[in-house]
């Protein structure tokens, strides 16, 4: 069975050539993520068409998803190869200048010294390096190494929890947005959400029709709200790093298999992220301890895992991602689809909870095409879907049967790449609801991803409704 669990690969100066792309994505890279931590909106766009360049070249649908910066503090570049902080090693900390250094760390966040003070832990990166205020004075703060590391790039700066006092999403965020939506992007990650209203206010500032919105869980408030958070969502990322160092780190395992079962029980899909294979960055092959994280996140039933660092900087991008695919490969022929199945309980979408029918038809309608699939043993699964919500509807139960959706629209397909175990295809819906379950059956045959003879289960809704519902399900043979 080709590999159900999608990854998302950071591109960075590793792997922006087109060369690498498409080797990437020929290793398993399924989305492609974009960092404007790391870029300007020109250069995220650049990046943007790139890809979408190399999965044409390739005949693959690749979705793309950009993630903002949001109010998280960084240092500013340190230099090329890096600095080493050693433990014990007297910093300062400053708010002006244009680089750092082993003595000198320059943070763009002007109300530091004024938000820290002495005894305050701050960390570098996703909290290898932690460093502990000894003094704060008006023009700097003096800081000593409790643990030390190579310092690289431009790495976040974590306050201790509740000092920071910008709002997500930043005015910056916004206005990247926009430029965003104006480029099509498939996907955009909001920062350091707290609460479900960061969500609203991101979505309200496109309306309708822009990209999916992922909220990044990686601050305890977020922990907190984490069910209103998803159900304003479209898709949700476990972004440890951050969340290891704002929460207990103990915590972090059950954190995140909380956040990914509630989040596909919503039909939202979730990303796994931060430090899968760190050590790819440099070595050609993951410590024994990556490889069983990453197989245990597929046991969590993630919907997604995440390269970060491995795939951006590192020496290694397209080895970490056919590495990535192998090891969660591996782990999906031991995962209890049955049990999960069974298990999931009823859908809790957005929709649902604002009681609106058409949401409910539709869960119902899918947990009986995963209740029919099983029993009558059908080859595949097909959604014919508008939005994608009835192809994640589907995708929540973990079926065994592969699930092929179907779509008018290429941006909800390249949308599809995050969502497990859905292939995504693009067709254009004609004629009555039986004209639409038979031609979706004949494409797939066509494509070689039924056989003739095989029963296939069709989600369809009828496509003279006002307000299209997936309201059927068929069990037909392929010609």
């Amino acid at each position: 069975m080709p590999r159900r669990t999608k990854i998302v690969a950071t591109i960075g100066p590793a792997s922006d050539s087109p060369d690498t792309l498409r080797a990437m994505i020929r290793a398993g890279m399924d989305m492609a993520r974009v960092s404007l931590s790391h870029s300007s909106l020109d250069e995220a766009i650049a990046t943007v068409a790139r890809v979408r360049a190399a999965a044409d070249a390739e005949g693959c649908v690749i979705g793309v998803l950009a993630d903002l910066p949001g109010p998280k503090v960084r240092a500013a570049e340190f230099p090329e190869g890096g600095a080493h902080l050693a433990e014990n090693a007297v910093v300062e900390l400053v708010t002006d200048g244009t680089a750092s250094n082993d003595t000198r760390i320059v943070v763009d966040y002007p109300m530091l010294l004024s938000e820290i003070e002495a005894g305050d832990t701050v960390a570098l990166g996703d909290g290898a390096i932690s460093l502990r205020i000894t003094d704060v004075r008006a023009e700097r703060a003096i800081a000593q190494v409790v643990t030390g590391g190579w310092a690289q790039g431009r790495p976040g700066v974590a306050l201790p929890p509740g000092r920071l006092t910008v709002s997500s999403p930043t005015a910056e965020d916004l206005r990247l947005l926009a430029g965003l939506a104006e480029a099509a992007v498939d996907a955009v990650a909001i920062s350091f959400v707290r609460g479900a209203g960061d969500m609203v206010r991101a979505r309200n500032s496109l309306g309708s029709g822009g990209p999916m919105f992922v909220a990044k869980i990686e601050t305890q408030e977020a922990v907190d709200d984490v069910d209103d958070i998803i159900a304003v969502s479209d898709a949700v990322m476990v972004a440890r790093g951050d969340l290891g160092i704002r929460c207990a780190l103990a915590d972090v395992p059950h954190h995140q298999k909380r956040i990914i079962r509630t989040g596909v029980a919503y039909g939202r899909p979730v990303i796994t992220a931060t430090q899968m294979l760190e050590s790819m960055v440099r070595a050609p092959t993951p410590t024994r301890a990556e490889v069983s994280d990453v197989a245990n996140a597929v046991f969590d039933g993630t919907s997604a895992l995440m390269l970060s660092g491995e795939s951006a900087i590192g020496r290694h991008p397209v080895a970490a991602v056919a590495t990535m695919a192998e090891i969660a490969e591996r782990a999906e022929r031991e995962f209890d689809y049955d049990t999960w199945g069974r298990t999931l309980g009823r859908q809790q979408t957005q929709d649902a909870a604002d009681a609106r029918p058409h949401a409910r038809i539709t869960a119902a309608v899918s947990a009986a095409a995963w209740r029919a699939a099983s029993d009558a043993g059908v080859a595949a699964i097909i959604a014919c879907t508008n939005s994608g919500a009835t192809a994640r509807a589907i995708s929540r139960f973990r079926p065994t049967a592969p699930v092929l959706g179907c779509t008018p629209s290429p941006r909800t397909a390249r949308q599809l790449t995050v969502a497990w175990g859905i292939t995504p295809m693009v067709m254009e819906y004609q004629g009555t609801t039986d004209d639409i379950v038979w031609f979706a059956v004949e494409r797939a045959a066509k494509e070689g991803l039924v056989q003739p003879g095989d029963l296939v289960a069709v989600l369809v809704g009828s496509p003279t409704d006002l307000e299209p519902v997936t309201d059927s399900l068929r069990l037909v043979r392929a010609r």
